[in-house]
């Protein structure tokens, strides 16, 4: 299936999903009958791990059944997405950034999923992403950086998380004109370590994750990726307002079911997230733990379904700009699929210092 094809077959499965579902009231009154899983594509400590388990408890009480995080990290979030798609079970859902799914058709020849097997419920935060630099390296802007990076082409090094933040990078890196080799992490909770140190020079990431280091006073926060100011960050500016239209996205993260899961228990389950969203996320300190917006919640699967959709050009226009990449440092991607493109372009940025791709990988 095309990539455009099947990025579009995200949007229309989920709308006809919102629209074609139907019930019996009395199921959803007795549900849930068991605990219920939310299975996450990230490691323990990441700002999806923590919302879900202020979420978790909350609703364990609403409930009077147990709320289990299952944290299922790898293969660019298919280990969490294929568990979830087998399981059949509607006591059972994914609970996912929702740029780990959209840039899988730019990622993979085949998917071990259809659109349709991922029905939208709600969404449960809107993480902030933040570019991060270690104290050491001297620089107090995103300005800086660039600067930086520009009279030391292919001397500093990045991390972030695979997927849309990725992409996001990528197109950043491209538009600016700076060559930057990436180093990737089997678990990225580790790379904070590095940032801190010194190993590596940029991190682009969920505010969660950097959090202990910037209050540690070992890392700082040069710009936000997300689109808005953070009310617990108030002197951070966006990439946006710095003049880099490109470096922006929003880390929504939302609820997901099973593609046999009723209308009515659909607008249950999410009115009863709405219903504790307040108390889970209720204070400046727990947002900022979490690295959250204040108003995280998109209301309906519908608002869900638009945000998701409104992310699909966007990742379609980056990857374009991924494929100019690659041909710009000397490779001819004719032939190759996205998923090889990317690992050549990952190869090639490696070379240049083996010993940081040895350490992220040991």
């Amino acid at each position: 299936m095309g990539k455009r094809l099947f990025s579009v077959s995200i949007i229309l499965a989920v709308v006809l999903a919102a629209l074609g579902s139907s019930a019996a009231v009395s199921e959803t009154q007795s549900w849930p009958r068991r605990s219920v899983k939310f299975i996450l594509p990230l490691g323990a400590g990441s700002a999806t791990d923590i919302a879900a388990r202020l979420f978790a408890d909350r609703l364990s009480a609403r409930w009077n059944k147990p709320v289990v995080i299952e944290n299922r990290p790898g293969g660019d979030g298919l280990v969490a997405i294929s568990a979830f798609v087998a399981s059949h079970d509607e006591h059972t859902f994914l609970l996912t950034p929702t740029g780990s799914f959209t840039t899988h058709p730019f990622l993979r020849k085949a998917l071990p999923y259809e659109p349709e097997d991922l029905i939208p419920i709600v969404q449960m935060a809107n993480a902030i992403v933040t570019v991060a630099v270690p104290e050491s390296l001297k620089v107090n802007s995103l300005a800086d950086l660039v600067a930086l990076a520009r009279r030391q082409p292919g001397e500093l090094n990045w991390a972030s998380p695979t997927g849309i933040t990725d992409f996001v990078f990528a197109s950043f890196l491209k538009n600016a004109g700076l060559s930057m080799p990436k180093v990737p992490y089997r678990d990225f909770v580790q790379a904070l370590n590095d940032l801190a140190e010194g190993r590596i020079q940029i991190m682009v990431s969920s505010f969660s994750i950097v959090r202990p280091q910037v209050e540690a006073g070992k890392v700082k926060i040069v710009a936000l990726v997300s689109r808005e100011r953070a009310p617990f960050l108030p002197n951070v500016p966006t990439a946006v307002e710095l003049g880099y239209p490109t470096l922006a996205y929003d880390g929504l993260v939302g609820l997901f079911g099973p593609k046999e899961i009723t209308e009515d228990m659909r607008e249950r389950i999410a009115a009863d997230v709405r219903g504790v969203s307040r108390s889970a996320l209720a204070s400046c300190h727990a947002r900022k733990r979490v690295g959250h917006q204040a108003d995280p919640i998109a209301p309906t699967a519908h608002r869900l379904i638009a945000v998701i959709a409104a992310d699909v050009p966007a990742v379609q226009e980056v990857e374009l700009g991924l494929s100019s990449l690659l041909e710009r440092v000397g490779f001819e991607i004719a032939g190759h699929q996205s998923s090889e493109a990317t690992d050549v372009w990952h190869s090639i940025e490696f070379a240049r210092r083996p010993s940081l791709v040895d350490q992220s990988r040991a």
